[in-house]
Parts: C-alpha cells; sequence; structure tokens
C-alpha cells in the first residue's frame, strides 16, 4: 500500500519560493551595482529602448491572461482555459521575439556591450530577465499540451479539472509568471527614473 504524505507546504512551494527569493536577491544586486557605478563613478544614465515600454504591455497582458486562465480552469470553462493558456504562451514569445529588436534598437542608439558601462548593465539585466522568461515557457507549453491532449472528453475534462495536483502546479506557474512580470516592471522603472534624474 502506498503512503498517502500530505504536506503543510508542498515541497514544490518551497521551491518557486527559494527561486523567487534567488532571483530577487540576483536583481538587486546588479541594481545596486549600477547605482554604485552610477553616482559614485559619475557615469551617466541610459535611455531605455521604446520597445522595452512595449514590452511592458506585452508582459502585463500575459499575466492578466493567465488570471482569466485559472478562473477558466475553477469554472470548468474548457474552451476558454484552453484559448487563454494558448494566448499566453503566444504573448510570451512574441515578448521575447520583440526583446531581440529591443536590443538591436540599443545598438542603434549607439549603445554597446561592450563600451557604456551604463549599457552593459542594461543588457545583462534584461539578457538574465529573458533567460528566466524562457525557463519558464517549457512549463506553459506543458499546460498547454496537456489541455489540448488530456481535455478531448467531458469525463478527461472532469478528471483534468478535478485534479487538486494540477490546480496547485496553475497556481506555481501563474506565481512565477506574475513574479517575472512584476520584475521586468521594476526594472523599466529603474531605469526610466535613473535617466529622469540625471
Amino acid at each position: 500500500m502506498v503512503e498517502q504524505r500530505n504536506f503543510l507546504i508542498h515541497p514544490k512551494q518551497i521551491i518557486i519560493t527559494l527561486v523567487i527569493t534567488a532571483i530577487t536577491a540576483l536583481f538587486a544586486a546588479f541594481c545596486a551595482s549600477y547605482l554604485y557605478n552610477r553616482f559614485y563613478s559619475g557615469i551617466p544614465p541610459v535611455k531605455l529602448p521604446s520597445l522595452f515600454y512595449f514590452n511592458s504591455i506585452c508582459l502585463i497582458c500575459c499575466s492578466y491572461l493567465l488570471n482569466l486562465a485559472m478562473k477558466s480552469y475553477q469554472n470548468d470553462e474548457t474552451n476558454k482555459y484552453k484559448i487563454l493558456i494558448g494566448s499566453t504562451l503566444v504573448l510570451s514569445l512574441i515578448f521575447l521575439t520583440l526583446q531581440f529588436y529591443a536590443w538591436a534598437q540599443m545598438k542603434e542608439m549607439n549603445i554597446f556591450l561592450n563600451e557604456a558601462n551604463t549599457g552593459s548593465y542594461l543588457y545583462l539585466i534584461s539578457g538574465l530577465h529573458f533567460i528566466h522568461v524562457v525557463g519558464g515557457i517549457p512549463f506553459l507549453m506543458v499546460f498547454f499540451y496537456n489541455a489540448l491532449v488530456k481535455m478531448q472528453t467531458p469525463v478527461s475534462v472532469l478528471v483534468y479539472f478535478s485534479d487538486p495536483d494540477k490546480k496547485r502546479d496553475l497556481n506555481l506557474l501563474t506565481t512565477y509568471w506574475h513574479y517575472l512580470d512584476f520584475l521586468w516592471i521594476f526594472l523599466v522603472l529603474f531605469f526610466a527614473v535613473n535617466y529622469l534624474l540625471q
């Protein structure tokens, strides 16, 4: 007989909390280093390309769509859930694609990785955020794949929606995605305010 273990805090919740804490510490260290170089070394701040602001809208929409997907999951709205998860995935991929164009905009603005110190920070910090979004894409793809494959009949839909593990995993994915969106908006505001206060 398999022993059933009930955790007060699920191990996956602990993992996502540790991941978010580590990411926060990493970005806080880079932002502090940027401020140190900006004020103590007298290096001028960098201006954000316009695409950085547009990408913020993309990520805000991703969070909104995931919230709607969670509500659809709770209300057993199969087709709506599939569309919302798929739309979140597509919009996230659009964000990643546009980020390459945003870096190209930086080069057109004469902001290069190996020349301007503050420009290097912008490449580094936005690149790290890019990597963390890429890291979340496979999990989003798994949810979309499962929604398409495992939600074909009324019985399979009932089993899928009544699975507490899937609900918890969707909650964790939503938490991670919201965090990345909040982090991106903070970073955009951080660089924008620094530029305005030069």
